[in-house]
C-alpha cells in the first residue's frame, strides 16, 4: 500500500492481523471523505458475503442527512443483508480506522440489526 505511511500501515495490518487470527467471519470498513463502504467476508477471506455502500441504489432513495447518519444507515444494511445469508456474528475490521464517528456509528448500525460485532 503506497499511500499509507509507515505508521498509518502498522496500525492497519496490527488490526487486521488480529482479526484475522480469529479465523471467523469478519465485517470490514472502508472511508472516504464522501462516502462509506462495509463488507462482510467469509473466514478464509476469499469471498464477499453481504456488502454495502453510501451510494447504494437502497440508500439513495431515503433523504438522510449527515454522514453518521448514513454510516449508520450503511451498518443497517449490511447487517440485514447477512443475516439473511445465515450470518449473525462477524468480527470487526475498522481497517486501522479509530473507532468513532462514521466507523464506530456503521458498527452500531449493524449491531441495532442483528449482527454481533
Amino acid at each position: 500500500m503506497g499511500r499509507l505511511n509507515k505508521t498509518s500501515q502498522r496500525r492497519v495490518n496490527r488490526s487486521r492481523g488480529r482479526v484475522r487470527s480469529l479465523n471467523t467471519v469478519y465485517m470490514s470498513v472502508h472511508r472516504t471523505p464522501r462516502h462509506i463502504y462495509a463488507q462482510v467476508f467469509s473466514a478464509a477471506g476469499d469471498k464477499v458475503l453481504a456488502a454495502a455502500s453510501s451510494i447504494d441504489g437502497e440508500l439513495q432513495n431515503k433523504k438522510l442527512s449527515g454522514k453518521v447518519a448514513i454510516a449508520e444507515a450503511v451498518g443497517a444494511l449490511v447487517a440485514k443483508r447477512a443475516v439473511a445469508k445465515g450470518v449473525t456474528k462477524v468480527a470487526f475490521d475498522r481497517s486501522g480506522y479509530r473507532y468513532h464517528g462514521r466507523v464506530k456509528a456503521l458498527a452500531e448500525g449493524a449491531r441495532a440489526n442483528g449482527l454481533a460485532c
